[in-house]
């Protein structure tokens, strides 16, 4: 359903990584190559299946021994416990294999095109039209590895942009539309665009959203994304 690239990365155990314990919806695997800002991640699929990462020092933090009996329920007890607060999930979306090749078929609108150094002005104007908020919910940034730009009238209306995550072949997207340019297809059309894009350059495109931001999620599924499940991780806050 979903392209090897994404099962992979999420699904297929790394060479430095110990299993702890494995039942048919949730696994515990521990690992000391882990980055300390993802010393401990949750990733749990939409078929209800949980696997967390964590580092030796969360496991022995949290009272976990090698086959010890445990669940869900219980672990994220032992968190709470422990005083080890996590971020927030994120949902995870991606195209699958199907929607992809329909994709690629695609032309791009002529409203869109990427957006380089060359286009700083236009970009700090979509800047200062847009909300704090919604610049830090997108993340949509001119220095990223990839960035497009729709147009209407002659002014830009909506942003993506794109950088590869995490040292796999992902590219993580954000997309922001101005308030008063919503509804009209731009951020679809953007998105797919885009994906394109990384797709051309070997990158599965990612689209992370906060469970609660429902007008994400629809942008999501209206670009022809799929739900890949949800990614939490510990809080930049915690001291484990």
């Amino acid at each position: 359903m979903f392209p090897s690239a994404i099962t992979d990365f999420w699904l297929t155990p790394s060479p430095t990584s110990r299993l702890l314990h494995e039942d048919d919806v949730f696994s515990v695997t521990v690992d000391a190559a882990l980055d300390e800002d993802e010393r401990l991640t949750i990733l749990t699929t939409t078929d209800g299946k949980t696997r967390v990462l964590l580092a030796p020092a969360v496991a022995e933090a949290v009272g976990l021994e090698s086959g010890q009996p445990v669940d869900e329920a219980g672990f994220r007890q032992q968190l709470e416990k422990s005083g080890i607060p996590l971020h927030g999930a994120d949902n995870l979306f991606y195209f699958t294999d199907e929607a992809r090749e329909t994709m690629l078929g695609e032309p791009d609108a002529p409203s869109i095109r990427p957006l380089t150094e060359a286009d700083a002005d236009v970009f700090g104007q979509f800047e200062e039209t847009a909300s704090e908020q919604d610049l830090d919910d997108a993340s949509v940034e001119l220095d990223h590895w990839a960035v497009y730009g729709a147009f209407e009238d002659g002014r830009l209306v909506c942003v993506a942009s794109m950088y590869p995550w995490n040292d796999a072949p992902l590219a993580d997207l954000g997309v922001l539309t101005l308030p008063p340019y919503r509804g009209k297809g731009h951020a679809r059309r953007l998105v797919r665009a885009i994906s394109r894009h990384a797709l051309a350059r070997e990158h599965e495109p990612q689209y992370r959203c906060q469970l609660d931001n429902h007008a994400s999620v629809a942008a999501a599924a209206s670009a022809g994304l799929t739900r890949f499940g949800t990614w939490d991780i510990v809080s930049p806050d915690a001291d484990a």
